[in-house]
C-alpha cells in the first residue's frame, strides 16, 4: 500500500515529522516497507531561455543561453522543437541524474558545441510519456527555484506492508484513523454529504442470485449526464503516478483515486454503451469478455459478471470491460458502487489470473457502510472535475450493517500480554479507533465493532487493538518461570524420538531432506492415499493436490532430481508427518529414508580395491532397525515378516511388527511399477518407521543408568543345525533358540543355510550359532547337554524343525 505524505495529511491534521510518522506506523502494526523522499527531483531547477540560436552544424539543434538564477548564464545544446527564446523550463546540470534516461549528466560537446546541461522533458523526469518537447512552464515560474518544490514533486512516498486482516487500511483514511488513535494528530472526520440528484437513474439493476447464498450484497448505481471527460487535474495525476498508477482520464482516475483514498473500489460505465438494464449474474460457460487490461478472458459458471442486454460488461468486483469503458467521448456516465462476497472475488481472481486493486480490497472485505457514501464522494469529484447533472442513486440488495457486540473484560489485556492497561485508557483507545464503547466503569467494556473492522471477532482481537496503540514496546521482557526441578523431562516423548531418529540416520551417512506435505494425486494413490478428505480445497499448484500418505514419494523425487544433476549416489531421510485421514489422530509421525546407487553405510563410489555394491533390501532393513533401536523400541522382541505394501518389491521387502497387530514399519527395495509412476530410476531401497507406534517406555524410579555387570566366567559357543520347512523364517528359529533359556543364552545368529535333495522336497537346513554366558558358575558338560535339549525342544515346538543328523 503506497501513499504520499500530503495525501495522508488530507485526512490527518498533524505537525509530526516524516520520521515520527514512519516510526509510529511500524509501532502500530503498519510496518513501513520503504520510503521514497523524491531526492531524484531535488537537483532540477527552473531555468529561463534567454536566447536560442540555430546550431552551426545541425539543422534540428539549437544553442540556448539559459538563466539558472545563480548569476552567470550557461550554454545548453537542445534538440526540442519547442525550444525558444523566453521559454521557462527545467534544467539538469552536470552531475544530475536523469531517471527517465538512466544517465548522469556531464559537460559534453554536441557537434562541436559545448553543452553544460540539459533542458528536460516530462518523460525524461518520468512525469508522463510526453516527449514531443521540453517542459514549458508559465512565464511567472520563479527562475532558480527547485522544480520539485514548485510542482509538489518533493512529496515523500510511503509504502507499508499490510497483513491480510487489515482491510480498513487499504484506504488512506483508515491509515490516518490509526495514526490519530495513536496520538499523532487529529482525524479529519469529513462527513460525506449526499449530492442531490434530479430524476431517477434510468438504468435499473437486477441481482440474479440465490437468496441464501448471495454473491452481491448490495449494488448502487448513479447516472450523471452532460459530463466533459478529459485529463484529470495535475494534482490528482501526480498522486496517482506517485503510487504507480497511470493517469487515463478524469472519470477513470476518480475511481482509482477513491480506491486508495477511502479503500472503496468503484467502476464507471459509459452510459451510451450500455444497452438496457444491468444484471448481476453467474457467467455462462464459454462467455468471454475483453477487459480493461486488453486481454480476453474466458468465463465459466463459477465466475460472476455484470451484464447488459448485449452481454458481459465487466467481471464483477475485479475488472471492467473495454466495451463499456469511458473515454474522451463520454458524455453520460454510470457510477457503480457494489459489495461482493470476498470468497467469490478471491476464487474468480485466482482462476482467471487477474490481480487488480479492486480484487485486492474486495477479497479482504471492504467497509459495507461506505457503499453509498463512496458513490456520493465520487459524484462530487465528477461534478467538480467534469461537470454534469446527477440523477438519484439506484440501490438494490443492500442491508444495513449489523454490528457485532463483544463483552470485553479489560483484565484480558494483562492476561494475554502481561501488561496492565487502565480501564479508561483501553476505552479511550477503542473509541479513537472507531469502536462503540460503553461499560460499567470498572472492569468490563461493551464494545461494538465498526463496519470497517470485519477482522475483529472476539476478546483477543480487542486486546491486540489496545496493545498495538498503547505500545507493544511497553511490554518488558520477562524470564520464563522455573516450572520444575533439574531432572524434570522438558521434551515430550515424540520430540525426543524425533531427535534421536534424526541423529541416528545422520550418523549412518544420510542427509536430511524437507519435502512438501502435498503431492500429486497419482503419487498419493500409488502409496496408499488419495482419499477424498485428504484433497486440498485450494492447492498452491496442480501437482500438489493431496496430503501425502507417505514420506517416500517426496524422497524418491528428490533423489531423482539430484541424480539428474549428476549426484547419483546419495542417501536421504526425513522425520515428519504423514496423513491417513483428516482427523488429528490420523496424522502419523514417521521416520523415512531412501538410499540410491551405491550409497551404503560404508560409503559410495568406485575404488581401486573394488567398487561399492549397490544398495538393497538389507541396507534398508539395517536403517529401519537402527531407528527403532535409537527410539527405544524392544528390538530383541521384533518380528520381521516377508513382504510389505504394494510399492515395495514383493520378494525384497519386509514388515517390522511387535506382536501380531502392532506394525512399526516397512523396508525393502521398490516395486518397478511404483518407480515408473514417479519417473524415478536406479537402484533404490527405502524404509518407513512409525515412531508414534513404538510403545511408551516404562517409568523408571531413576534416570541413572544401572551399573555395568560383567561376568567373570568363560562364555561358550555351540552350533545347531535344524531341518525345517522351506517356508519357515530364519528369524523364527532364532527367536525359538533365544527363548529356550533367557538367562543363559546371550545371543544367537544364523551362519549357514543349506538346501538340497538330501534333505527332502521343500526342506532346508538352518545353522545357528548360540552364545552361552553363565553369570554364577562355570558350565559343566551336564549343563551344556541340558541347555542343548531345551534349545532343540523349543525349536521343534515353535517351528516344527528337527536337529539335523
Amino acid at each position: 500500500m503506497k501513499f504520499t505524505l500530503s495525501w495522508l495529511k488530507d485526512h490527518l491534521e498533524t505537525d509530526a515529522t516524516l520520521e515520527e510518522i514512519l516510526i509510529k506506523l511500524t509501532d502500530i502494526g503498519l510496518e513501513v516497507d520503504g520510503v521514497d523522499d523524491r531526492a531524484a527531483f531535488k537537483a532540477f531547477k527552473i531555468a529561463k531561455v534567454l536566447n536560442a540560436v540555430p546550431h552551426p552544424d545541425a539543422d534540428k539543434l539549437r544553442v540556448l543561453t539559459v538563466d539558472t538564477g545563480e548569476g552567470q548564464p550557461v550554454q545548453v545544446v537542445c534538440g526540442a522543437p519547442n525550444a525558444r527564446t523566453g521559454l521557462v523550463g527545467v534544467l539538469g546540470k552536470p552531475g544530475d541524474y536523469v531517471p527517465g534516461l538512466d544517465v548522469t549528466l556531464s559537460v559534453g560537446k554536441i557537434r562541436g558545441v559545448e553543452s553544460f546541461g540539459m533542458m528536460c522533458s516530462e518523460r525524461e523526469l518520468e512525469l508522463s510519456d510526453e516527449h514531443n518537447g521540453i517542459i514549458d512552464l508559465p512565464e511567472d515560474a520563479p527562475v532558480g527555484m527547485s522544480f520539485a518544490s514548485y510542482m509538489g514533486l518533493d512529496d515523500p512516498i510511503i509504502e507499508i506492508g499490510l497483513t491480510p486482516n487489515r482491510a480498513d487500511c487499504t484506504g488512506i483514511h483508515g491509515i490516518a484513523r490509526d495514526l490519530a488513535a495513536a496520538g499523532l494528530g487529529t482525524l479529519k472526520r469529513d462527513v460525506i454529504a449526499p449530492v442531490q440528484g434530479k430524476g431517477e437513474t434510468p438504468v435499473k439493476v437486477v441481482l440474479d442470485q440465490d437468496a441464501d447464498k448471495p454473491f452481491c450484497t448490495g449494488f448502487a448505481l448513479r447516472l450523471i449526464k452532460g459530463v466533459k471527460n478529459g485529463p484529470s487535474p495535475k494534482w490528482m495525476q501526480q498522486r496517482l503516478q506517485a503510487i504507480g498508477l497511470r493517469p487515463i482520464n478524469a472519470l477513470v482516475d476518480i475511481t482509482n483515486y477513491m480506491t486508495f483514498d477511502y479503500g472503496r473500489p468503484l467502476h464507471v460505465f459509459d452510459a451510451a454503451k450500455v444497452q438496457g438494464n444491468l444484471t448481476v449474474r453467474r457467467a455462462k460457460e464459454g462467455e468471454t469478455v475483453l477487459a480493461l487490461d486488453q486481454r480476453d478472458y474466458k468465463l465459466g459458471e463459477n465466475h460472476y459478471v455484470i451484464a447488459d442486454e448485449k452481454g458481459v460488461e465487466s467481471i464483477a468486483g475485479i475488472m471492467g470491460g473495454e466495451q463499456s469503458g469511458c473515454d474522451e467521448n463520454t458524455t453520460d456516465v454510470l457510477i457503480e458502487s457494489a459489495l461482493w462476497d470476498p470468497r467469490m472475488i478471491a476464487r474468480t481472481g485466482r482462476e482467471l489470473g487477474i490481480i487488480s486493486d479492486a480484487r485486492y480490497r474486495f477479497e479482504r472485505g471492504v467497509d459495507s457502510q461506505m457503499m453509498v457514501p463512496g458513490i456520493e464522494q465520487a459524484t462530487r469529484l465528477v461534478l467538480d472535475l467534469c461537470g454534469g447533472e446527477p440523477a438519484l442513486v439506484e440501490s438494490v440488495g443492500y442491508k444495513p450493517y449489523q454490528p457485532r457486540d463483544i463483552v470485553f473484560p479489560v483484565a484480558e489485556v494483562k492476561r494475554l500480554t502481561g501488561i496492565e492497561v487502565a480501564y479508561d485508557a483501553a476505552a479511550g483507545i477503542l473509541t479513537r479507533l472507531g469502536f462503540g464503547v460503553s461499560g460499567d466503569g470498572k472492569a468490563t467494556l461493551q464494545v461494538t465493532v465498526p463496519s470497517w473492522r470485519n477482522d475483529v471477532e472476539g476478546k483477543a482481537d480487542l486486546v491486540e487493538e489496545v496493545m498495538r496503540i498503547y505500545g507493544i514496546n511497553q511490554i518488558e521482557p520477562q524470564p520464563l518461570p522455573n516450572m520444575g526441578s533439574v531432572n524434570t523431562k522438558i521434551l515430550t516423548t515424540m520430540q525426543i524420538r524425533t531427535r534421536l531418529a534424526k541423529r541416528m540416520l545422520a550418523t549412518r551417512g544420510m542427509m536430511e531432506a524437507v519435502t512438501y506435505s502435498f503431492i500429486p494425486e497419482a503419487h498419493a494413490k500409488a502409496f496408499g492415499g488419495g482419499a477424498r478428505q485428504l484433497k486440498l480445497a485450494n492447492p498452491i499448484a496442480a501437482d500438489m493436490s493431496d496430503m501425502r500418505p507417505s514420506l517416500l514419494p517426496g524422497l524418491l523425487s528428490a533423489a531423482q532430481r539430484n541424480a539428474d544433476r549428476g549426484f547419483s549416489d546419495l542417501a536421504l531421510f526425513e522425520v515428519s508427518g504423514t496423513y491417513e485421514g483428516d482427523k488429528p489422530e490420523q496424522q502419523r509421525r514417521v521416520a523415512g529414508g531412501i538410499r540410491r546407487g551405491t550409497a551404503g553405510v560404508e560409503g559410495a563410489g568406485r575404488f581401486w580395491s573394488g567398487n561399492a555394491a549397490t544398495v538393497g533390501v538389507f541396507d534398508a532393513k539395517a536403517d529401519a532397525l537402527a531407528v527403532l533401536e535409537a527410539c527405544g523400541a524392544p528390538v530383541d522382541r521384533l518380528q520381521i515378516e516377508a513382504g510389505g505394501p504394494s510399492w515395495y518389491h514383493p520378494g525384497r521387502s519386509g514388515t517390522l511388527k511387535l506382536g501380531p497387530k502392532v506394525v512399526l514399519g516397512y523396508f525393502g527395495e521398490f516395486h518397478p511399477d511404483a518407480l515408473e509412476l514417479l519417473d524415478v530410476s536406479g537402484a533404490l531401497c527405502g524404509f518407513e518407521v512409525f515412531i508414534d507406534a513404538i510403545p511408551e517406555p516404562k517409568q523408571k524410579s531413576t534416570c541413572t543408568k544401572p551399573a555395568l555387570t560383567l561376568s567373570q566366567y568363560q562364555s561358550v559357543k555351540r552350533d545347531f543345525a535344524f531341518v525345517v520347512d522351506a517356508g519357515v523364517d530364519a528369524a523364527a528359529i532364532v527367536r525359538a533358540v533365544s527363548s529356550a533359556d533367557k538367562k543363559l543364552i546371550a545371543g544367537a545368529q544364523v551362519f549357514d543355510i543349506f538346501t538340497g535333495t538330501s534333505l527332502g522336497e521343500g526342506k532346508k537346513s538352518v545353522a545357528v550359532e548360540v552364545l552361552l554366558q553363565p553369570l554364577d558358575r562355570t558350565l559343566t558338560d551336564e549343563d551344556l547337554d541340558a541347555v542343548g535339549k531345551r534349545i532343540i525342544e523349543s525349536v521343534t515346538k515353535q517351528t516344527g524343525g528337527i536337529l539335523r543328523g
